[in-house]
Order: C-alpha cells, then sequence, then structure tokens
C-alpha cells in the first residue's frame, strides 16, 4: 500500500504533473482499491473540511496585504532605513541585505515574496559595493527564508492548522530562530567582506538617518502592529491579517500615494491566484493525511524510525531529516501538510512542546526552501534576476551550513524559540 502510494506520486511528478494531482490521486487510488468499505466522496469531504478552517482566513489577507507593499514604497524605505546605518561597515550591505529580509518577512510571511521585493532593488546595491553575483544572489535567498520562521509566517498557519497548535503562539517563538539566523549571516556578511576586500560604501550623515528613519517609521510600526497585538491578546492572527491589509492600503494610498485604487483590482486577482494554489493544496493535503491515517501509515512510519520509546532529541533530528528532505523536492507547504500528520503524535509521546515542533518543521521548510536541488526559492531568484540554475546556486553552502547549525542549537536548546512564551 505504502508502495503504490509513493509510486503514484513519484511517476506523476516524473511526468511534471501539478503538485496537487498526485496529492488527491495517489491516497484516491488507496481507498479505492485497499479499503473499498468506503465510499470516495469521502475524499471530498475531507478536502472540503481542509479549507474550511476560519485561520485559513489569515493566509490570503497576509498575501494581499505584502502584494500592495510589494507594488509600493515599503521595501525601499526599510532597505534605505537599514543601509543608512550599516552600510558604511564592513559587510554592511550583505548585512542590510539580512536584515531588510527579516523586516520586510515579518510584512510578507512569504520567501518568494520577500525574494522578489528585496531581491530586485538589494542586488543592484550588492553589485555595485564589488560583491560577485553568485554571492549577491544567495545573500538575497537565503535571507528570505527568516520570512517563514517570524510572523505572519504562512507555513506557521499551515502547521497550526493541521496540528491544532495556536497560531499566535507559534508567531512569537519563531522570532527567536529568526533573530538568531539574521545574527549568523550577519557575522558572516563581516568576514567574508573582509576576506575578499570588498570596498567599503560610503558613510551616511546623521541628517540623511534622520530622514530615512522619518520615512521608515510607518512600515517598521507594521510587525509591531501584528507582534503586539497578538502577544497582547489584543486581537487574534486572523484579525492582525485584516488590520495588515488596512494598514498597507492606508500606507500604501494615502501616505505614500505609491499605490492607486485603480491597481487594486489587479493585485486583488494576484493574490487570489497564489491564494488558489495555496488552498487547492491544503485542500489535498487534508484528504492525503486523512487516507494514510486510515490506512495506518503514520504508525508504520514511526514503529520504523521511531520505534522504542525515542527521547524528545532523536525525535526531533528524525523530523528534521525527513522534512529537511522533503522540502528539498517539493513546495514547503505540500510537506507540511503530508508530514506533520506522520509526526506530530510521535513528537507528542515524546514529551515535545508541539510549538517547539512547529518551529523546528518551520525552519526545516525555510531551509529547503533555498536549499538544491528544488528549492522553490531557487527558482523564483534564477526567474526574476534572469540566471542560470547553476549561477543562482553557486554561492549557497554557506549559507546551508548556518542553518543547519542553527537548526542543530534549536534542536538542543528549545528555550530559543520558546523563551518569549
Amino acid at each position: 500500500m505504502i508502495t503504490t502510494l509513493i509510486l503514484i506520486m513519484v511517476v506523476f511528478l516524473l511526468l511534471g504533473f501539478p503538485m496537487v494531482i498526485p496529492l488527491i490521486l495517489a491516497p484516491l487510488v488507496v481507498v479505492i482499491f485497499f479499503f473499498p468499505n468506503l465510499e470516495p466522496y469521502l475524499m471530498i469531504q475531507q478536502m472540503l473540511n481542509g479549507i474550511s478552517e476560519p485561520a485559513l482566513l489569515a493566509v490570503p489577507l497576509f498575501i494581499f496585504a505584502a502584494d500592495i507593499m510589494s507594488m509600493g514604497l515599503t521595501s525601499r524605505r526599510l532597505l534605505d532605513f537599514v543601509g543608512s546605518f550599516v552600510g558604511h561597515l564592513r559587510g554592511g550591505y550583505a548585512i542590510t541585505t539580512a536584515a531588510a529580509c527579516t523586516l520586510f518577512g515579518s510584512i510578507s510571511g512569504s520567501t518568494q515574496g520577500t525574494v522578489v521585493a528585496i531581491g530586485r532593488p538589494m542586488r543592484e546595491r550588492l553589485l555595485k559595493v564589488g560583491y560577485k553575483d553568485s554571492t549577491a544572489i544567495a545573500f538575497i535567498i537565503n535571507s528570505s527564508d527568516v520570512a517563514l520562521l517570524v510572523p505572519p509566517s504562512i507555513g506557521m498557519i499551515i502547521y497550526g492548522l493541521i496540528s491544532g497548535t495556536s497560531v499566535g503562539e507559534l508567531f512569537i517563538a519563531g522570532i527567536g530562530p529568526g533573530v538568531l539566523i539574521f545574527l549568523f549571516f550577519a557575522v558572516y556578511a563581516y568576514i567574508h567582506a573582509k576576506l575578499f576586500r570588498i570596498p567599503l560604501a560610503d558613510k551616511a550623515t546623521w541628517s540623511d538617518r534622520l530622514v530615512f528613519t522619518w520615512r521608515a517609521i510607518f512600515p517598521l510600526m507594521f510587525p509591531v502592529i501584528i507582534v503586539g497585538g497578538i502577544y497582547s491578546g489584543f486581537f487574534t492572527p486572523t484579525e492582525a491579517a485584516g488590520i495588515s491589509v488596512l494598514y498597507a492600503l492606508l500606507l500604501e494610498i494615502v501616505i505614500f500615494r505609491s499605490f492607486k485604487p485603480s491597481q487594486i483590482p489587479k493585485v486583488a486577482l494576484s493574490t487570489g491566484l497564489v491564494t488558489s494554489a495555496v488552498f487547492i493544496l491544503v485542500a489535498g493535503g487534508q484528504a492525503f493525511a486523512w487516507a494514510i491515517s486510515y490506512a495506518r501509515v503514520p504508525q508504520m512510519i514511526t514503529e520504523t524510525f521511531l520505534g522504542g520509546n525515542p527521547g524528545p532529541i532523536y525525535v526531533l533530528m528524525i523530523v528534521s531529516i525527513f522534512f529537511f528532505i522533503g522540502c528539498m523536492f517539493v513546495d514547503p507547504i505540500v510537506v507540511i501538510l503530508i508530514l506533520t500528520p506522520i509526526f506530530a503524535p510521535a513528537a507528542q509521546q515524546a514529551g515535545i512542546d508541539p510549538v517547539h515542533l512547529g518551529v523546528v518543521i518551520t525552519f526545516q521548510a525555510a531551509l529547503g526552501s533555498a536549499t538544491p536541488p528544488f528549492g522553490v526559492d531557487i527558482f523564483t531568484a534564477s526567474a526574476v534576476f534572469n540566471r542560470s540554475y547553476l549561477d543562482t546556486i553557486k554561492g549557497t553552502p554557506p549559507f546551508i551550513v548556518m542553518m543547519v547549525i542553527v537548526c542543530i542549537l534549536l534542536i538542543l536548546f528549545p528555550e530559543i524559540s520558546l523563551f518569549l512564551l
């Protein structure tokens, strides 16, 4: 049965079918041929149940807010603000890239959206001060990983939906690992610039810094509103998503005047296309999870790899390996949908906090997004910057090493993610 499931998925993926086809077809075949007592229409019920959760309302709203600000001045103002303070330091523009991606990630919740919004203007600046194109692209791709960890992470919303974990607590727990990754990247940027003698950029005057700070005040308020509102209990993550759209419209239309009301339908259409793809995957993932749970596939896998009452560290290591490998080949949302129902019960039995588990899983999704051969951010960057696949991945190995080190620290020291809760 498991062989049939895997074989169908692999064959259809190799034939070039979209992921949603094998995601739905494989469990449907298993239900029809291995469990004839089950009615196939139950698959439809499960798919509808998968997209009927109120928490999913936050996904299109956060995507819509990010799309609005991507077309406006928010990303450039964040870059100017950060660059004015650290751009003149050794490796300052690379540090600016990491910081700006972290800040914009707290607005978009999407690694691919961050690659597009920050990558385009930042790549020009990195090349101008002497970075190789492959290095500049690597900084952008991997710094964008932080977007999947800091609120409002779409990956965390999906995990919270599947596992029943508080999305608000997941948002708060992702801040520590996100900041830790940024610090690692900032230190690497300094060392790299010193070794390769990257020229220093001009130092901004304090008057310029004041101007850039004033221009960035409203964009910087965005993560404060989201995190502060959720942390204080003033509103839920779903309500925060609605507020983010209102704030984005107010920011770009009224304050910056960089976005016209007539552009809203175009942006809404783009958001609708992305959201529909996400929701179809969620629906298919719910049907897949239901089918494999009925077939006791999670129990078979956990008994094979996690038998004998293993400890929390061992369980988290196995979880990390499975999710990391999965996200190297498939969209992270799909991997979270498929693997979470398999490993969450074993993690709970091992006494692992579900919030910490969610952070570890989301971390692997972020790492896999930028890891060859098929990390989604690699292909996004290749398309955005019009560079070959090999040019795009050339500078990624040091970042993968750093992310693995952070992952090990996260597994060994859960307080990194849980200290704010």
